[in-house]
């Protein structure tokens, strides 16, 4: 599969390149584990502390994934939006990083 580019702008999809597809596939893959372990330890009664430790590399794991995300989106969508004239997608970004700052 080649590089390909952005946003389809009516209906806001993304194709994405086989390597960034495959990446961002096996970074939710891991996750899903993780949280399966979790629920596995809460089933197994397993000590607070040690289920929190568990969620936290969770959350580190999903930010991380964010980080991937978004600079691709920067690299692609939002690079792609503001050479073709479109300044809208600044907004739209802004908008996107105030609510993952929350």
């Amino acid at each position: 599969m080649s590089e390909k580019k952005c946003c389809h702008e009516s209906g806001k999809t993304k194709e994405r390149s086989e390597k960034e597809y495959k990446d961002l596939i096996n970074r939710l893959n891991r996750i899903e584990g993780q949280v399966r372990g979790v629920k596995k330890m809460i089933e197994n009664d397993a000590y607070c502390t040690d289920v929190l430790v568990q969620v936290s590399a969770i959350t580190a794991a999903l930010n991380s994934f964010n980080k991937v995300l978004l600079s691709n989106h920067i690299k692609t969508c939002v690079a792609d939006n503001i050479k073709n004239g479109n300044d809208e997608v600044v907004d739209e970004l802004v908008n996107v990083l105030a609510k993952l700052m929350k």
